[in-house]
């Protein structure tokens, strides 16, 4: 499929439909872009699994950190990939050797890598890349434009909350043409610059 676009359909229906997320290289330290998309998606009421080989066995938020997801006992819905363009392949290439093969493969802003794209749907797996789980949910559910950022989500209404968490939205709602607008696009690339930053003070070996 082409991923230099996609579909509200398609990312409305990842986020409606997955319910426990793995989260590769989140961070423990809560001024990290990691973080903050952890807390987030875990306060929306999805299982949030973290993983990180430097973090195994502490917790982050109360969730046990893992190192691989190999060690991961549940069944995981959505792999969400937090490490550079690089490293997943090698991520996409474990999560295809687990008992239960997840739905769909998450790449973060910033990442993107077509070779593992490939490799995860030749395997029947659901992809995105280069978006933020947090930042797509905010905007579907019309969360995000309560903070002053038009969603392009049409409604005369507020949103409604859809479960338990700190505010779980529905996420079915109509959409207007066009997509993401320039102030969406300017939290998308605040955002980007920021996780652009963590990952790679990760590759010089911070946690």
């Amino acid at each position: 499929m082409n991923h230099d676009r996609y579909d509200d359909a398609y990312i409305r229906g990842i986020l409606n439909t997955v319910k426990t997320i793995a989260m590769v290289g989140v961070s423990p330290k809560d001024n990290r872009p990691s973080f903050f998309a952890f807390k987030y998606l875990l306060e929306r009421g999805y299982k949030m699994i973290p993983v990180n080989p430097g973090q195994a066995g502490k917790e982050i938020l109360g969730q046990k950190v893992y190192a691989k997801l190999l060690d991961v006992p549940d069944a995981i819905d959505m792999v969400d990939i937090f490490r550079a363009s690089e490293h997943a392949l090698p991520i996409v290439q474990e999560a295809v050797t687990l008992k239960l093969t997840p739905s769909v493969i998450w790449m973060q802003l910033t990442v993107r890598n077509d070779e593992a794209a490939k490799l995860a749907e030749d395997n029947g797996m659901k992809v995105v890349m280069n978006r933020c789980p947090k930042i797509e949910y905010g905007r579907l559910s019309s969360e995000i434009s309560w903070i002053g950022v038009n969603s392009r989500v049409l409604s005369s209404k507020r949103a409604k909350i859809a479960g338990t968490g700190v505010q779980r939205m529905s996420l079915n709602r109509a959409t207007i043409a066009g997509g993401a607008t320039d102030a969406t696009d300017k939290a998308m690339q605040g955002q980007a610059e920021a996780q652009a930053k963590e990952m790679a003070a990760e590759e010089k070996g911070g946690s």
